[in-house]
């Protein structure tokens, strides 16, 4: 590759000098302390334990009426859903 054709990295959409990635890859080869590491987001836990995927099929009619439910209660259709099973199962 020749230099005008050479990528330079960026970060951010900013150039990236060769003594920041040194010094960045310095850092992570000694290894970070994951107590003093800022928490990333994330999905919010929604129970006691962190909660399961199951995947179900809707026809239509139902995902219309679904969409809408949660429209009118604003929120999405998941938390439709749990409230649904909650109230139908009796669980708090």
């Amino acid at each position: 590759m020749t230099d005008e054709t050479r990528r330079v990295p960026t970060s951010g959409g900013m150039p990236m000098a060769e003594d920041l990635v040194a010094r960045l890859a310095g850092e992570a080869e000694a290894g970070y302390d994951v107590e003093v590491l800022r928490r990333r987001g994330g999905r919010r836990p929604i129970g006691s334990a962190p909660g399961d995927v199951v995947p179900v099929r809707l026809d239509p009619k139902l995902r219309a009426a679904l969409a809408s439910r949660a429209a009118a209660d604003h929120t999405n259709a998941s938390e439709v859903i749990r409230q649904a099973l909650r109230a139908w199962l009796d669980v708090a």
